[in-house]
């Protein structure tokens, strides 16, 4: 079974194609603002390498987001034209996820990106990748101050310069060990596939985190 892996959520490309249970090429390249005109060449190039064609891939799995608006529809584009035009099937999966299953830190691990405003996008995960809070959009002084009253040890996972004051690891995407997680997951209809972008509406958002009950206190 041939797997092709996207995600363009952040300035980066990475992606690589996955068969019988080995990474047979992969792409993790920084492109920062000039994502959208060299991704899809890049992709095209992993594809020759190892001389297969879009028609030989089975399934694609592709990160839905949260991160850049611009870059989650630049990945989602890719994957839904292969998917539609090649009748393949399609799955999702969060950046957040992406970044806690290719972490082996034996304790939590929290995989973060700043959204700006004192607000995060965050998700907390055991050791065992089993998720303890869900991928959310939260202010960051509520997210410490729930992480410390679980009495544990963690750790934030994230390549976001912003939050480089906390204690926190780069992510490096083990893209195999991705794939593998999700390679089963149900499969989606192409056109009701959709980007994860976990931000509040601006009039929840106008509310103040007091009335956020997605953390309790």
């Amino acid at each position: 079974m041939n797997l092709f892996y996207i995600d363009t959520s952040s300035s980066y490309l990475y992606s690589g194609i996955v068969s019988n249970n080995s990474l047979k090429a992969s792409r993790k390249v920084f492109f920062g603002s000039e994502l959208s005109k060299y991704a899809l060449n890049e992709i095209s190039k992993m594809f020759e390498k190892i001389n297969i064609l879009p028609k030989d891939i089975d399934k694609i799995i592709v990160v839905a987001g949260p991160g850049s608006f611009t870059g989650i529809r630049i990945g989602m584009t890719i994957a839904k034209i292969f998917a539609f035009s090649l009748k393949k099937e399609i799955t999702t999966l969060s950046s957040l996820e992406a970044m806690a299953y290719s972490s082996n830190f034996d304790s939590i691990k929290v995989p973060i990106l700043d959204a700006r405003r004192g607000y995060v996008y965050a998700g907390v995960y055991d050791e065992n990748n089993n998720i303890i809070l869900n991928d959310q959009y939260i202010l960051l002084e509520k997210l410490q101050k729930y992480l410390n009253s679980l009495k544990k040890e963690y750790i934030f996972i994230t390549n976001d310069s912003k939050l480089a004051n906390l204690n926190r690891t780069k992510y490096n995407p083990d893209i195999l060990k991705i794939v593998n997680m999700v390679k089963d997951r149900k499969s989606i209809n192409p056109h009701l596939v959709e980007p994860l972008y976990l931000k509040l509406t601006e009039a929840e958002e106008n509310l103040g985190s007091k009335n956020d009950s997605r953390v309790t206190e």
